[in-house]
Parts: C-alpha cells; structure tokens; sequence
C-alpha cells in the first residue's frame, strides 16, 4: 500500500462516516471532498443535538458561503473622496476626473470633515458576492437555539413580504454581524470576518479605480442597475447585476456592515498597509446605501454610521457580507 493512500484514509474514513450520518456531502466548486467532509464533521460535534436536517442546512450553507466568496487581488489605492464634477448625471457617468481639474471638483459625500484622501495598500482577500439572506441569517439563530427576532410580525400577513429568505438580513446590531461571521469561521476552519472599511471601499471601486457608483457600469440605470426612486421596501440580493469584480448589491438595497470602529480624524492618520479603523470607538461603519435614500447616498466613498451604536428594533436596511482575511488560496 503506498504512503500516499495511507495518508488519505482518514479522511476518506470521515467523508464515508459523515455520509453514512447525514446523507451525501454537498458538492463544493471551491472546497475539496475531504475540506468538506471535515466541515461536516465540525457541524456534527458542535451540534450534536441538532436534527440531521438541521445540521445538513448548516453544513450546505457553510460551504456555499465559501463558494460565493470572490478573491480580489491586493493592490494600492487613494481612499477617500476623490471629488467629481460639481453638477453631474448619476444617469451618465464620466470617466474621472471629467475634464476637470481637481480644484473644479465637488465632495461626493456631504460629510467633507471625514474622507481625507489617503494612501492605503491592501493584500488580497476574498469578500462574499452577496450579502447574508435573511435565510441564512434565520438558521444562524435556528443553530444557536435562539429565537427568531420578530416572531409575532412573520405571522401577519401584510408583513410577509419583508421576511422573504432571499431578501439582506436585517440586523439590530454589528456585533450579530460579525457574530455570524466568527460563526462561519469556526465551522469552516478558515478565518472569516466581517470585511475591513478599506477592503470594502476597494472593491466598491471596482480595485481601487475612481468608480462614482459600485454598479456594473458606474453610473445608475434605474430598474436595471440600480431600484427606481422611491422603492419602499428590500429586494432579492441578487436582482441587479454584479460590478465588474462580480459583487452584487453595494448600494441600494441595504447597508453592510463593516469590521472598522468610526473615527473623524482616521483618515488622516491611517496606517498605509491594510488598515483596520480606529482601536476604540462609539460607532460602527456601515457602507453602501439603503434603499429610500437618494442616489448620491450611493456613491462608492460615502461613509455612514449609525446613530445609535444599537438599534432598538430589526432594521430591513442594515445588513452585511463576509470576507475570507486571507491571500491565500481557499
């Protein structure tokens, strides 16, 4: 027998095992049998008191987390709002800086004391193509044996629409974000967080280029791209084209939460390489826009913060994505 074959027959043993427990393992694009199979076997003894259906959607949605995760490449780039044109159509973008010189610019984001341009260096890391579904977000709290926020508002039935699995979970708090970030991680093995402000600002900009609008193209082609003034309500996370790094959904449709504590002067005094915010702070990032907000809102540099560091109520608006904080190969 070779020493190749001895060696992977532990975790053929697992796989079988697992399979023999809870049906066939879920196919990954991304992970290998084994990597699987060693997931499952986390699922099993960390919940070994769930139902093996239970434990089996845990398990499909673990690895179909990974699965939709987009590696970006490292790279530099000038974060911060970079100015536009002073009257521009968000319907028709220019190529920056639109003829214009710097001085004939305007702030994007109407908070100037905050978004000094700085110099930031990033190494690659890997960010979820869409954000947490209401569904995934629903079996998190199934998993840890707590109750589903809003029960009595589910039942009713002019309300059912705002709780449809494919539509952004909806948050009360950024640390239930990154608590079901850490969750992943501790599932998967892989050291899953909630994306960094810089990371999340890079890939708004399609790599750090100076993109106006985190859309296919840049610019907002309402009902195409982008929800129609006025949208009352979230949509599928998936509805609208991707931007060119393939990441759907960055502005209007709910906010994502980011890993970063909210400082004014941060920016200023930023470290270059892979900057993590502020070691305190009061506030939490969220960035992107939600959906009854104008489109300026949605500009790829505008930052936001709640007004309370904790919501009162589940909010349709605040929701979140995971990264993979690493650069290496999954």
């Amino acid at each position: 027998m070779s020493r190749q074959f001895v060696l992977a027959l532990p975790a053929l043993m697992l796989l079988v095992g697992c399979e023999a427990e809870s049906g066939p393992l879920p196919a990954s694009k991304t992970l290998s049998p084994e990597k699987v199979a060693s997931i499952a076997a986390t699922v099993e003894t960390k919940y070994p008191d769930l139902s093996t259906e239970l434990r089996d959607k845990v398990l499909n949605t673990v690895v179909q987390s990974i699965d939709n995760m987009v590696f970006v490449e490292g790279g530099q780039f000038d974060m911060g709002d970079f100015g536009w044109i002073c009257e521009s159509d968000e319907k028709d973008v220019c190529t920056w800086p639109c003829g214009q010189e710097p001085e004939q610019l305007c702030n994007i984001s109407s908070d100037g004391n905050d978004d000094f341009v700085h110099f930031v260096k990033l190494s690659g890391f890997y960010f979820s193509k869409y954000q947490v579904s209401l569904k995934e977000f629903d079996l998190f709290f199934n998993a840890k044996g707590l109750p589903l926020f809003d029960s009595e508002k589910r039942k009713r039935e002019d309300l059912k629409f705002r709780y449809q699995p494919d539509l952004p979970a909806f948050t009360k708090s950024w640390q239930e974000a990154k608590d079901y970030c850490v969750w992943l991680a501790e599932l998967s093995g892989y050291p899953i967080d909630l994306p960094t402000e810089a990371q999340w600002e890079f890939v708004a900009r399609n790599g750090g280029k100076h993109i106006l609008f985190p859309t296919d193209t840049g610019s907002l082609d309402f009902g195409k791209n982008y929800p129609n003034e006025g949208g009352g309500q979230t949509f599928p996370i998936d509805r609208f084209p991707p931007n060119p790094l393939g990441v759907f959904g960055l502005a209007g449709n709910a906010t994502d939460w980011v890993n970063d504590w909210y400082g004014e002067d941060y920016y200023r005094h930023s470290p270059a390489e892979n900057p993590k915010g502020p070691e305190t702070g009061i506030y939490k990032v969220k960035r992107g826009s939600y959906y009854p907000e104008g489109p300026m809102s949605a500009a790829s540099v505008v930052r936001r913060w709640p007004d309370n560091p904790q919501q009162d109520a589940y909010y349709p608006g605040t929701g979140f994505r995971c990264s993979v904080q690493t650069a290496g190969k999954l």
